[in-house]
């Protein structure tokens, strides 16, 4: 090969994953590289977005697809994680904690679910009747719970799971953005 010549789509997608799993480094973003027979395939769904895991087992890719090795693998279903790059049918996700791999996306589903204050908070969050300050507590979560959230408006999301419903304020909750309305 010249040396003049550019790298193969699939020659760059393996030196972009291998720079983003050794040190972090993303040179250019995936989903922008020229693939055989047209454009990347995408969902068409806003980037980046919060999702939760569909199954059991997630395992977490170095790069976006079956070749690529295992970096980690999420055993928590119903986990939020925010889609951050789309690959065809690879979604690159970071989790709570800030790690970032590379999720088939049929592991995913579009139900919203958020963890009570991932950052180790001490005490317990309250859950609250109304979203309001003022109303009544409902119950107390530990930082790391996970709940479906049902809705958010106004800086308050109304979350549920086994034995609590109520409303949290937004800025408690990992897996929705600041002042995001969800229906």
């Amino acid at each position: 090969m010249p040396l003049n010549r550019r790298p193969t789509a699939r020659a760059r997608v393996v030196l972009v994953a291998l720079l983003t799993a050794i040190v972090g480094f993303a040179a250019s973003p995936i989903p922008a590289l020229a693939q055989p027979g047209g454009a990347p395939k995408a969902s068409g769904l806003p980037v980046p977005r919060f999702v939760s895991l569909k199954a059991k087992r997630v395992n977490v890719r170095v790069g976006p697809g079956q070749d690529y090795g295992i970096s980690w693998i999420f055993t928590r279903i119903g986990l939020p994680v925010e889609v951050i790059q789309e690959f065809d049918t690879w979604r690159r996700v970071r989790d709570s904690d800030g790690s970032v791999g590379w999720v088939f996306h049929s592991l995913l589903s579009g139900k919203r679910t958020g963890v009570v204050a991932p950052w180790g908070e001490d005490a317990p969050i309250p859950i609250r009747r109304r979203p309001d300050d003022a109303a009544a507590v409902t119950a107390y979560l530990e930082s790391g719970v996970v709940g479906d959230v049902r809705t958010c408006r106004v800086q308050w999301c109304r979350i549920n799971g086994k034995g609590y419903d109520g409303w949290i304020r937004q800025d408690r909750l990992w897996g929705v953005y600041p002042d995001e309305t969800v229906d």
